[in-house]
């Protein structure tokens, strides 16, 4: 039986003791859910699974010219599969949490790594650091990249705040303290290039080298940033009022951007933007009675104006669920995932080619 004193305690620990977290009220639009270009189905429920030989989260996939296959691993592996048949090797141990990968064109693997910053991987597995700072800030959460054909690096700083291991908090307390940087491989130049990002996370390139796009997970859009061109310098949002959490995006064929959605919007979340005093006193609560991502598979096709041309899903995730990253290889759709132990491929829908060319 709980005592009045009991009681009393538990909720000034709950909404007073002492926490580094201090939310921001906003106001969501509402969601419209799993309607329009988003209305459910279940073609991702066929996906080809690429077993890990053990560990899990291979939060981002790539392939290489050979057809190669490399996923990025929780306890900072970075496997290679010479064929999604065979038994993968390691190509290297960042000692850290590898996210995004990327090639740089000279065939070395660039690697956003959450707690070692931006680093480039060579064929035979040499790491080198290429940027752990920039604008006299470190790189606390390094999540995601793509390169220009100039050889400039865009990179997402998730947090300024907040490191991987409390990636919610930052969530909870939607202070926009992400940001955009980049880095430039010729010169070893680095600079921010947009500020204020609520949990920026997925970066893709225009293929015309005109703007690029960074996904805002805690906000649920993606925001366009142009570097070239009449606007540079400007930014706008691209897609707004998402029906999940933006994750990974990459730049496709034939116009199409591939976004990963980790899961559906969480109700709780939405309903108490407006009440930081009490999404602070969740960050008191023990772990697992948290927000926490809801088994949901799901990857959008876009084109360069943010309209859907595509959208697949598996509403169950029994199969694959909390995809975090999806990569176009060869009329393929490779997706990873924060938990999985497992990555996953696709072939691309005939709809989706049909869609994306108009």
């Amino acid at each position: 039986m709980v005592t009045a004193g009991l009681l009393a305690l538990l909720l000034g620990w709950l909404f007073f003791a002492p926490v580094d977290v201090d939310p921001v009220a906003w106001s969501p639009a509402e969601d419209a859910g799993f309607t329009g270009d988003y209305a459910p189905n279940d073609e991702l429920a066929g996906v080809e699974l690429i077993a890990l030989p053990d560990g899990h989260g291979p939060e981002d996939v790539e392939v290489d010219a050979d057809g190669r296959i490399y996923a990025g691993l929780e306890d900072g592996r970075v496997l290679r599969w010479s064929s999604p048949e065979a038994a993968p090797e390691v190509l290297v141990d960042t000692g850290g949490r590898p996210l995004g990968l990327h090639w740089d064109g000279s065939g070395n693997l660039l690697i956003a790594d959450a707690d070692a910053g931006l680093l480039s991987v060579s064929p035979a597995g040499t790491v080198t650091t290429l940027m752990t700072e920039v604008g006299g800030l470190p790189m606390r959460f390094t999540d995601d990249l793509e390169i220009t054909t100039a050889g400039v690096i865009y990179v997402s700083d998730a947090s300024t705040r907040f490191d991987l291991s409390r990636w919610k908090h930052d969530i909870i307390e939607s202070r926009a303290s992400g940001r955009l940087v980049a880095h430039d491989l010729q010169t070893g130049r680095s600079w921010v290039v947009l500020e204020a990002a609520s949990f920026a996370n997925g970066v893709a390139v225009d293929p015309q080298q005109q703007f690029v796009l960074l996904n805002e997970t805690s906000r649920y859009r993606i925001r366009k940033v142009w570097i070239a061109g009449e606007k540079a310098g400007r930014d706008e949002i691209l897609v707004d009022n998402l029906p999940g959490f933006p994750d990974g995006i990459s730049t496709g064929t034939e116009g199409l951007f591939w976004l990963a959605l980790a899961g559906p919007r969480d109700v709780f979340l939405d309903r108490t933007a407006g009440m930081p005093w009490l999404r602070k006193a969740i960050v008191r609560l023990p772990h697992f009675m948290q927000p926490a991502p809801v088994r949901y598979g799901h990857v959008v096709g876009l084109d360069g104006q943010g309209r859907v041309r595509c959208s697949l899903q598996h509403p169950s995730g029994e199969r694959f669920a909390i995809i975090t990253s999806v990569q176009e290889r060869d009329d393929w759709l490779y997706l990873g995932s924060l938990s999985e132990p497992s990555l996953a491929r696709i072939r691309v829908p005939s709809r989706c080619r049909a869609a994306s060319g108009g």
